[in-house]
């Protein structure tokens, strides 16, 4: 089997004219050059080149031989130099895996910025419900909420366990009142996900650090976070919610803080990515911009004066 190393060798000698001048820009000595050109001669059979004092000179086979190796092993030092170079300037494309409704609820304005300040990386959000197979679907990076499960992978938490806070909106409050007690929500509609008896429990922390709960229920139920924001934004009823997904809405006045000083302790959000090992830097820095970016994100504003 040939050495690809000695063709390499071989293609530099026939580009520099000589062994010395070779083996000076490959810092190696000469006379190892040559013994390793006389090896592959000897695999193939064949004379590549005749050997002065003055000067080197190809034979018939070894013009043709260059002519079929010096593009292949140009295009391998050059990939390797690019990737050289490449861990200094993140490039080349990141795929990721993130819910459906990723986009509703984390500004595609970060997105922009980030492929702003790094022009050589390529974004491909990959976007289901369903839980993507990092392997399968060549995933680098999937956003995951609650505790990593995948013992496979390596994660990354992005989010700590988060404060869900209760929220309405005006109409909705202007209608049914403001409920000043955790118990009053019983006789309020509440926005939740669906369960058999018609009832869910909500335990909450109250402002005095005591956990609290209370039964509610409502006449609008759905199994996504989405589907329960729209629902609070459609005068619906009260519901809770993280606050990455209803800052922008409470900041708007869409919604209104609903008993501010209770709050449920939700699963956090982690990233995960197959492998630590020879991590690609465009996956790297794309991890800690959004990490970045959540940072400080999870806190709630200030609560919103009751209603009159």
């Amino acid at each position: 089997m040939l050495d690809l190393n000695e063709i390499a060798m071989f293609v530099q000698v026939v580009r520099y004219g000589s062994f010395a001048e070779a083996a000076r820009h490959l810092g190696v000595p000469a006379n190892t050059l040559s013994r390793r050109i006389q090896q592959l001669e000897a695999r193939l059979d064949t004379r590549l080149m005749q050997r002065s004092t003055r000067k080197l000179t190809l034979t018939g086979a070894g013009q043709a031989f260059h002519a079929r190796c010096a593009g292949a092993v140009d295009g391998l030092l050059d990939a390797s130099h690019e990737l050289q170079g490449g861990s200094q300037v993140p490039s080349g494309l990141v795929r990721v895996a993130a819910t459906a409704d990723f986009f509703e609820f984390f500004p595609m304005d970060w997105v922009a910025e980030f492929l702003a300040r790094y022009p050589q990386v390529k974004l491909d959000f990959v976007l289901s419900d369903a839980k993507a197979d990092l392997i399968a679907e060549q995933i680098d990076v999937a956003f995951r909420a609650g505790p990593l499960q995948d013992s496979a992978f390596v994660g990354r938490q992005l989010l700590g366990p988060r404060s869900d806070g209760l929220v309405a909106s005006p109409a909705y409050l202007a209608t049914h009142g403001v409920p000043l007690t955790l118990q009053a929500l019983v006789q309020h509609d509440c926005i939740s996900a669906p369960h058999p008896g018609g009832h869910a429990t909500w335990r909450l922390s109250s402002p005095a650090g005591v956990m609290e709960e209370v039964q509610v229920s409502g006449r609008f139920s759905a199994n996504t976070a989405q589907a329960l924001r729209k629902a609070a934004l459609a005068g619906l009823g009260i519901v809770l919610l993280p606050p990455t997904m209803a800052r922008l809405d409470v900041q708007a006045g869409l919604l209104v803080p609903v008993l501010p000083g209770y709050q449920r302790k939700s699963q956090g959000m982690n990233v995960i990515y197959p492998s630590r090992r020879q991590l690609p830097l465009a996956v790297s820095t794309f991890i800690d911009t959004f990490k970045d970016k959540l940072h400080g994100q999870d806190g709630w504003p200030k609560p919103v004066p009751d209603l009159e």
